[in-house]
């Protein structure tokens, strides 16, 4: 199986080169970018889901809704639709862009480019992608926060923006 090349960015996201994914992954800390989809219900939950244990970055961690890097001439608005196919089943949504920020971890660096959506019907997951999923209250999730229990990727989004709770109720 042929090894992802990921497209490298500035940081306004303007295409500066390519490298695998392992080099992206390896702390090179070369910027790459990444879509983060929020997807609440119309109660206010937010989903998430646990990353399989398979994964090279996280595993076994709960992350944001739908996460996925976004490919060589794709924008985040098709990435996210596709990864939103690929790990719950999705394939009709409306995109809400919130905002585009850079996350640095020990590992890597990327440019998050984040939507949500509002979704009360069914999934399917991807088990070979995601171990599990599932609706969380706001206020579990702040309960859970700084316990190793999510990823690094997703308490940053929280603490900026999400915290607040389901973007409809605001």
């Amino acid at each position: 199986m042929q090894e992802e090349i990921f497209p490298l960015v500035d940081e306004d996201g303007n295409i500066t080169g390519q490298a695998s994914r392992s080099i992206c992954h390896n702390g090179s800390k070369l910027l790459h970018p990444v879509i983060h989809l929020h997807i609440f219900n119309s109660q206010g939950e937010l989903y998430l889901q646990k990353r399989s244990a398979t994964k090279d970055v996280q595993p076994n961690k709960w992350d944001s809704s739908v996460a996925g890097h976004i490919d060589l001439n794709e924008t985040p608005e098709v990435a996210a639709l596709r990864e939103a196919s690929e790990e719950l089943g999705l394939s009709v949504l409306s995109l809400y862009f919130i905002t585009k920020y850079i996350i640095e971890t020990d590992r890597e660096r990327e440019l998050s480019y984040c939507f949500y959506t509002i979704y009360d019907g069914d999934f399917i997951i991807n088990k070979d992608e995601l171990a599990d999923g599932k609706f969380w209250s706001i206020d579990c999730i702040q309960e859970h926060l700084d316990k190793d229990i999510f990823t690094a990727n997703f308490e940053l989004d929280f603490k900026k923006f999400l915290n607040k709770g389901c973007p409809i109720n605001n």
